[in-house]
């Protein structure tokens, strides 16, 4: 069954649908260049930086982790949302158990086959509400949403949730990532309307 989570937008004092945004039923294709191929014979997930454990998995044994099923909120920075989205995959401290995380970490990067990569601190990360998913509506992620594997971050504008994810890097300081170097907001708050810096 799956967890409802998608009264997290009373924890910002908002409304569900984040100011400026307008609500669609469809689910809009955006990336910041084509969607890349992969081989399910050759993929692997790397998790590295400041943890115990660094793990370098295949798709079936990432897909070992323990998992859940959420319904979520998806805002895009460009103005839509999407209610009532439904994924499966690991949380965000589930993989964080399964590496264990150094004391001194403070950051995440996270890099995907494109080249892209977006970051978070620690602590935006370690919600239940993030997620590694490779489901989505009771159907496999499609390519052109990111799967095999992609993030989702319901209380971030979705350019926080990298598609095609390859790995996760755990960093001691901050650093920016692909949009975030270019312009957009660090911080991505949809009901501050935080888009751009």
């Amino acid at each position: 069954m799956a967890n409802d989570v998608t009264h997290l937008y009373e924890e910002f004092g908002g409304d569900r649908l984040p100011p400026g945004q307008r609500e669609t039923q469809r689910f809009p294709v955006l990336s910041k260049s084509g969607t890349p191929s992969w081989d399910p014979e050759t993929w692997s997930f790397e998790a590295w930086g400041a943890v115990d454990t660094e793990l370098d998995l295949s798709f079936d044994e990432f897909r070992d982790l323990p998992s859940e099923t959420q319904v979520q909120d998806f805002h895009c920075v460009t103005g839509w949302s999407k209610f009532d989205c439904e994924f499966e995959g690991v949380t965000f401290p589930a993989l964080a158990d399964a590496v264990g995380v150094d004391d001194d970490a403070v950051h995440v990067m996270f890099h995907a086959m494109d080249g892209y990569t977006t970051n978070l601190p620690l602590d935006q990360c370690m919600r239940d509400e993030v997620m590694f998913v490779w489901g989505y509506d009771g159907e496999v992620l499609p390519a052109d949403h990111g799967g095999p594997l992609r993030v989702v971050t319901p209380h971030k504008y979705a350019y926080k949730g990298a598609k095609w994810v390859s790995g996760v890097e755990f960093l001691t300081e901050p650093e920016r990532g692909y949009w975030e170097k270019r312009g957009y907001s660090n911080t991505a708050n949809p009901w501050n309307e935080e888009r751009y810096s």
